[in-house]
């Protein structure tokens, strides 16, 4: 896969007149992946819950990129976003929150409950809202953004690359779980031609938290693995777990 920078090369042929969908667009790593996308010739719908701010970023995208208001907890919101999509080729699953850092013997409920409403429920909600627009696509692509800490393989044993223990329960086990999500829509739409996986972005220059907003990762460089997996031809994986340089991530 590709790394920085927005060169979208040979697959411009492949994407013009394509329609996509990218939740959460309004900034960090679903801004990234809807400029490359706008860049790359297609109508872009930039998800955003917030209006104004869907505004700002349709303007700075440019392109044919279209606001969508769309708050994936919302099902009132989600049903008015899919009744003005009837034709989707592509979507993406990338809005995600986390609301702290806690173990799981610190946690609360309440926090738990948060994060699985935006990290899991929203992209079944949204998944299942715009399917019959995917549907109508000859080549439908689901892109769930997930995250290499939710890897149970790369959290255990004494070569894991997440050592914390435990730390982030509740966004860690929201993506472990948006990860089983994938291999079960990716089974049950395969015989359509539909082509669903996941993508572990890597650590990113975002507003997720702390850490995220003070590293040097560039969110470009993991929405160029993201425009990788929306444009996977015919013979392409299936109901896999990705990293953003095309490497496979343990479940």
């Amino acid at each position: 896969m590709p790394g920085s920078g927005r060169s979208t090369g040979g697959i411009v042929g492949t994407m013009n007149n394509s329609t996509a969908l990218v939740t959460g667009a309004n900034k960090g790593i679903g801004k990234a992946i809807a400029q490359r996308l706008a860049d790359a010739g297609m109508t872009v719908h930039v998800g955003s819950r917030d209006a104004e701010r869907g505004r700002r970023a349709v303007e700075e995208i440019g392109g044919d990129a279209r606001l969508l208001v769309l708050d994936v907890t919302d099902e009132t919101s989600v049903a008015e976003a899919a009744r003005q999509v009837s034709h989707l080729d592509i979507l993406v699953n990338n809005a995600g929150i986390m609301v702290d850092d806690h173990r799981a013997v610190e946690a609360d409920l309440d926090g738990f409950r948060r994060t699985y409403e935006t990290n899991l429920f929203g992209v079944l909600a949204v998944t299942n809202a715009f399917l019959p627009a995917l549907r109508r696509s000859a080549r439908p692509r689901v892109v769930n953004i997930s995250s290499g800490t939710g890897s149970l393989g790369w959290s255990t044993g004494p070569a894991r690359q997440f050592p914390e223990a435990g730390t982030g329960a509740a966004y860690r086990s929201s993506k472990a779980a948006l990860n089983a999500l994938t291999v079960f829509y990716a089974q049950a739409l395969a015989d359509e031609g539909f082509k669903v996986n996941a993508l572990a972005p890597g650590l990113r220059r975002t507003g997720l938290n702390a850490r995220a907003a003070n590293s040097d990762g560039d969110p470009d460089e993991a929405a160029a693995g993201a425009v990788m997996l929306a444009q996977l031809p015919d013979d392409g994986p299936n109901g896999e777990f990705l990293s953003w340089d095309g490497t496979t991530v343990p479940w």
